[in-house]
């Protein structure tokens, strides 16, 4: 039987992608162990996340985190959104001074969580376990004593954060882990946000650190196929990124961009993508004026890790 244009990603998403065993953040990582290839000798790797408030995503984030620390010598955690509270975490996980939750309370909206708490948790007990080799929060303002205020426009602010985690890189010689959002950490030069009329196109950070690490660096998109956060994500269209990803009969899997493949996957990899954009406030109804595009799968990530269903983050507040 032939393969179909159209099954063929399917079937080498089926063939290529790894499964993941476990959803606890602290749980054994031997299901992660395929990463070490993909990452090969990155200083940095971004974690863009489809949702920044989903429970699966947001522990996946962890254990991704963990083993970049534990395996490959990782020592930095760059946490996008909010520089005054990274200085004061930094802090936190450095010396054990301050009270993590109440910093997280203060925080922007998508770090109020537990898992987020259980992040900065697992960091202080390594740096306990490990006083002579830490890990740290980056925080540039830390290193230049102010906070700089974010620009208007969202070109400067893609620049800055870029530009942030170079700064904090060329401080401590730290291998890097990003942890953000989707929109800023694909690989985008052209990348478009149809959030109005007309669409916004930018270059991403992404694509700045890109061209400032090179093959040092590599990218990993966090997807899912539908579920909820704190609000119900049906199915994606079928014209999106996300319902191939979704198309297997895996919970959830590790997978490898640039693993070997035929014409027809190489053709969907590399052809003009779209995908959700899921942020604080999100409409399925409106999916097909609210999304990301001005790409390609290929372009925009090195490594997927993808789940079918997703549920809520846990609030500090309950």
């Amino acid at each position: 039987m032939t393969t179909s244009r159209t099954d063929a990603p399917s079937r080498w998403i089926h063939q290529y992608a790894h499964p993941l065993v476990t959803f606890d953040p602290e749980g054994p990582l031997a299901d992660l162990a395929p990463l070490r290839d993909m990452v090969r000798d990155a200083n940095l790797v971004t974690l863009g996340a489809s949702a920044r408030d989903t429970y699966e995503l947001s522990a996946v984030s962890q254990r991704i985190l963990r083993f970049l620390v534990e395996a490959l010598e990782f020592r930095s955690l760059v946490l996008e959104g909010d520089d005054i509270t990274s200085i004061a975490l930094d802090e936190y996980v450095r010396t054990g001074i301050g009270d993590p939750r109440a910093l997280l309370a203060g925080a922007r909206s998508f770090w109020r969580t537990r898992e987020l708490l259980d992040v900065v948790g697992w960091m202080r007990r390594h740096n306990e376990q490990n006083p002579a080799d830490p890990v740290r929060i980056a925080n540039v303002a830390g290193i230049s004593r102010r906070v700089a205020p974010l620009p208007d426009n969202l070109g400067d602010i893609e620049r800055l954060l870029a530009d942030n985690t170079i700064r904090w890189h060329e401080h401590t010689g730290h291998k890097i882990v990003y942890w953000g959002g989707m929109a800023h950490m694909v690989n985008g030069r052209t990348r478009a946000l149809s959030t109005a009329t007309p669409e916004d196109v930018d270059r991403s950070a992404g694509s700045y650190l890109r061209e400032h690490f090179g093959s040092d660096h590599r990218s990993v998109g966090l997807t899912f196929h539908h579920g909820s956060a704190s609000y119900a994500v049906p199915a994606p269209p079928a014209d999106f990124v996300d319902a191939t990803l979704g198309s297997t009969d895996m919970d959830a899997y590790l997978l490898d961009l640039h693993a070997p493949s035929p014409d027809p996957v190489r053709e969907w990899l590399n052809r003009p993508a779209k995908t959700r954009l899921v942020g604080p406030a999100y409409n399925p109804a409106e999916d097909a004026v609210r999304h990301l595009s001005g790409g390609s799968l290929a372009e925009w990530f090195d490594v997927i890790v993808h789940f079918q269903e997703v549920t809520p983050a846990h609030s500090l507040d309950v």
